[in-house]
């Protein structure tokens, strides 16, 4: 039927039809053109933006932190020190002694420099020489600008290295092979997410012309809002570090193609029923534009609970995804119509939707899988449950208690090695000391506190300066192994007894301790915050309350699947020590604000089907309509999600291979089969306790999906 013969729009109609009306789309365009010229060079500045620093990964309460503030009245916080170990097996020589103080030397006279030069010091077994420099990183660039002091360092102690082995390590080294790792991540993340999206959007359209809209539209997203987010880092205080920025570009280019997908699959469907291109737009717009406004709302919204987060880094991800998602929002329900209907039906060629043929996917591969489900539904959701539930096992593999610098990268860079030198010939804790703020009165007991703790290899003079006094203390083991977390426990509470002492610990340790604990209570605290907001949102979509638990039950049954599963193939196939602390959350917040898309795409359609055909028929109906759809956009978003894994940060690995296997999980399992034949058992009461629920049990004889009925 032509869309004339249909009532007159409602307001939302008219609002929909906006973007791809005969004149306004010019101006849609235009606007998105003074946009992109406007964040163009802003987004290009992003990088130069990002802070890097400690303090904007800290828990901001936490007491390493309060240490980190106070330590700047007794030496500069703005360094990082690096230790320069030498290494003979069969014993270090005079030589050897000779050269370590020539590069002490000139480390001194180095303009990276900052602070005292200490060493060069003999191991005790005679086979290692260490020296411990201070790196300055106050002129701008964080972290980034160690990599060049760092490289400089290593270049001169392998200079005339007379066979010694020669290595940089301690946080300056460690950091600047971080840096190293994350060189080039936007540029790499978005050529290697780009290529993935077009050979994706390629076999899903198996158009040489149609591919390049959502494209289009997606890199005019991520663009405009990389330069919003630029100006908010800028001036209005929004932490913007190297994590946040490279998800930005997978999420935008991601979420952003799958909106695109759902409303091009909606518009090419009315092509088939509308003559003209401009109103079988708008009503593509006015069907799939709640189910997008409402997904892209999910993301929004969770991305948003994490700004309740203690830990500063996960806190400032999430305006940063929300805004993305936001502007992908835009560009899809605005600049993306305005150019298909600005090309007309040709750019779908060569399988143009003429006026008055069938619906392909009426009849397609989608429709018979719901037929299937739909003659032993209660089977099918039975043995999906338990499978699923099996995989949930693998969750006894998950050892989400942070990560040590050795276990952080998917190589062995130079400071790696050199942390193991250290820790076979040197206190395993030096150059990443404690540091003890205690009042000046107390100085003394603190120290004697301090070396009479279990852990601890020595401790150096007080330092006193208006009131307050400074200590460092070594640790015997690693810092950042498990044994010398205990160590800062038991230092801090011994200190924390002693009368009138206001005693603080800090250090790198002490850093690695409290930022694990904060993301734990965040863990504990935005989980159920974002279930609750999701099932809001999808209890006023659907009109219903048993519809929303549904499917928030499914997805959480298929986080903790693809948890279990990934946890286990982390361990035993991949062989990585653990996962990062924040490793669950950003799974599940990911998993359930994008996994519920989907959900969201089959039940908004699956609702629309219902009202006409009832519940069963119209289960089969939606799962026909939008199978194909939501199974391409699930594989593209998946795709984005594990270009993350090609980066040599075992972080960024893991993230990216949960919610790819995630993603697919959900996709090609849970919505097409578990929702599915949960939708058509449940039938009429799904929609508790909307009319519709009521509705459904009053059509006796609905038209009946044409497959529904077919025998096996």
């Amino acid at each position: 039927m032509d869309i004339q013969q249909t009532p007159a729009p409602s307001p939302s109609g008219r609002l929909a039809a906006l973007p791809c009306g005969r004149r306004s789309k010019w101006v849609v365009l235009v606007l998105w053109l003074v946009l992109i010229a406007a964040a163009g060079p802003l987004a290009g500045k992003l990088m130069g933006a990002e802070d890097n620093q400690a303090s904007s990964w800290l828990p901001g309460s936490a007491e390493s932190t309060q240490v980190l503030n106070e330590q700047r009245a007794f030496q500069p916080v703005d360094q990082a020190q690096a230790v320069v170990v030498y290494q003979r097996a069969d014993g270090i020589t005079a030589a050897d002694r000779a050269k370590a103080a020539r590069d002490a030397m000139a480390f001194v006279s180095a303009p990276h420099v900052i602070g005292r030069v200490v060493g060069p010091q003999e191991s005790t077994d005679g086979k290692a020489l260490q020296t411990v420099v201070p790196v300055d990183i106050s002129g701008g660039g964080g972290w980034n600008q160690l990599r060049p002091a760092v490289d400089s360092m290593r270049a001169t102690a392998a200079t005339d290295s007379l066979g010694m082995a020669t290595h940089v390590t301690g946080p300056a080294g460690i950091a600047a092979d971080q840096a190293a790792a994350f060189a080039g991540i936007d540029g790499t993340l978005l050529y290697a997410t780009v290529s993935v999206v077009i050979v994706l959007l390629l076999l899903t359209y198996r158009s040489p012309v149609l591919w390049l809209l959502p494209l289009l539209s997606a890199g005019v997203a991520l663009t405009v809002a990389e330069g919003g987010i630029y100006l908010l880092a800028k001036h209005a205080g929004l932490t913007v570090n190297a994590q946040s920025a490279g998800i930005l570009v997978v999420l935008v280019l991601g979420a952003g193609t799958d909106y695109a997908l759902l409303l091009t699959a909606r518009y090419r469907e009315e092509l088939r029923r509308h003559r003209d291109r401009h109103e079988a737009m708008a009503f593509a717009l006015h069907r799939a534009g709640p189910a997008i406004g409402a997904s892209s709302a999910t993301v929004i919204a969770s991305m948003l609970c994490l700004t309740i987060a203690k830990m500063n880094s996960t806190r400032g991800l999430g305006p940063v995804c929300a805004i993305g998602v936001l502007v992908a929002l835009l560009a899809m329900t605005t600049l993306l119509p305005a150019l298909l209907v600005v090309c007309g039906r040709w750019v779908f060629w060569p399988v143009k939707p003429a006026y008055g043929t069938p619906e392909p996917t009426a009849t397609g591969r989608w429709a018979h899988v719901g037929a299937w489900i739909g003659r032993r539904p209660r089977k099918v959701w039975a043995g999906t449950g338990l499978a699923l539930a099996a995989c949930c096992l693998g969750l006894f593999s998950l050892n989400a208690n942070g990560l040590s610098t050795a276990g952080s990268f998917t190589g062995k860079p130079d400071s790696v090695v050199g942390q193991q030198v250290v820790e076979q010939h040197f206190p395993g804790g030096t150059g990443a000391p404690l540091s003890i703020i205690s009042t000046a009165g107390s100085a003394a007991t603190v120290e004697r506190t301090v070396l009479a703790t279990p852990g601890i290899a020595g401790t150096t003079v007080p330092v006193f300066q208006q009131g307050k006094a400074f200590i460092q203390a070594t640790l015997a083991d690693p810092p950042d192994s498990s044994q010398a977390k205990a160590t800062v426990d038991r230092v801090r509470t011994a200190v924390h007894a002693l009368p009138d002492a206001d005693a603080k610990v800090g250090g790198s340790t002490a850093v690695i301790l409290d930022a694990g604990r904060a993301a734990a209570a965040d863990n504990r605290a935005i989980i159920p915050l974002v279930l609750v907001v999701v099932l809001l949102i999808l209890a006023g979509l659907l009109r219903a309350v048993v519809a929303p638990l549904v499917l928030i039950a499914t997805v959480v049954l298929s986080y903790a699947a693809a948890l279990g599963i990934s946890a286990f193939i982390f361990a035993h196939v991949f062989h990585f020590q653990g996962q990062d602390n924040a490793f669950p959350l950003f799974v599940f917040v990911f998993l359930v604000a994008l996994g519920i898309d989907y959900n969201i795409f089959l039940m908004t359609r699956v609702r629309e089907e219902s009202l006409h055909r009832g519940t069963k028929a119209g289960a089969v109906a939606g799962l026909a309509a939008t199978g194909g759809v939501i199974t391409s956009a699930g594989l593209i978003l998946a795709s984005t999600f594990g270009v993350l894994g090609t980066l040599p940060v075992v972080g960024f690995a893991e993230i990216g291979f949960a919610v790819a296997l995630g993603v697919l999980l959900d996709t090609l399992v849970v919505r097409s089969v578990l929702v599915t034949a949960l939708t058509i058992d449940l039938d009429h009461r799904m929609w508790w306790p909307s009319a519709l629920s009521r509705r459904g049990r009053e059509i006796d004889t609905p038209p009946p999906h044409p497959l529904l009925a077919s025998k096996p």
